[in-house]
């Protein structure tokens, strides 16, 4: 059961970010960027192709409202601090259930600005690895802004800052190299450790909030 939760909260998330590329670079994968990273997410995750296809239709619907995506910055207990970020159409509701989850889990819902400088914003890609030097791929997308290039069974990986996507996003295309997947991350410079009944009580806080529909990603700085 808890496997399917998690599946359809993926496809819950990825049935977002397709209405919000469309509504930002319309339908047309070949010439909306955004939109073909979604779509690569979405197969990457299994998620069946007439749920991609409903999703950019119904996105292309004017009735269909839009969502904003909004960060939330707070304080689990034990000063563990959380970033999370949520596609929402209703702020008024979402912003009412975030602060209603801190408050019965002990934790405090903060500022803007409060605790996202602890985290770096980074982009990444997976990439199939059929015919390619990983090394020597390595020494070509440090000019395109990449900082790490690995390799496990799923593929050959790439991370960069945030705002380098778009540009390594564009050269691997332009090299005909499949990529499997790519996202975002927030990466905590500074993690704390915790004991077991301390992890517990902000596991029951990270809970509540991941189960909520119009959450995307949470972070954290408790050290797994």
């Amino acid at each position: 059961m808890k496997r399917w939760a998690a599946m359809s909260k993926a496809f819950t998330r990825i049935g977002k970010d397709i209405v919000m590329a469309v509504k930002e670079g319309g339908p047309d994968p070949d010439s909306n960027s955004k939109l073909r990273a979604v779509i690569q997410n979405a197969k990457a995750v299994n998620m069946p192709k007439d749920n991609i296809e409903r999703a950019i239709k119904r996105a292309s619907d004017k009735s269909q409202g839009d969502f904003k995506e909004v960060i939330f910055e707070g304080y689990a207990p034990h000063g563990i601090a959380i970033l999370i970020e949520t596609a929402t159409d209703n702020n008024t509701r979402t912003v009412a259930n975030i602060r209603s989850y801190f408050n019965k889990c002990n934790g405090s819902l903060g500022t803007s600005g409060s605790v996202e400088f602890m985290f770096d914003h980074t982009c990444n890609f997976t990439i199939n690895p059929e015919g390619i030097d990983s090394e020597e791929l390595e020494l070509e997308m440090i000019d395109y802004g990449a900082e790490e290039v690995f390799v496990d069974e799923d593929g050959i990986h790439i991370y960069a800052p945030f705002e380098n996507f778009g540009a390594i996003q564009k050269e691997l295309e332009s090299r005909d190299i499949e990529i499997i997947s790519s996202g975002f991350e927030r990466i905590p410079q500074v993690t704390k450790e915790l004991t077991e009944e301390e992890m517990a009580d902000v596991e029951k806080l990270l809970e509540k909030i991941e189960e909520d529909d119009d959450v995307q990603n949470v972070y954290h700085t408790m050290q797994e």
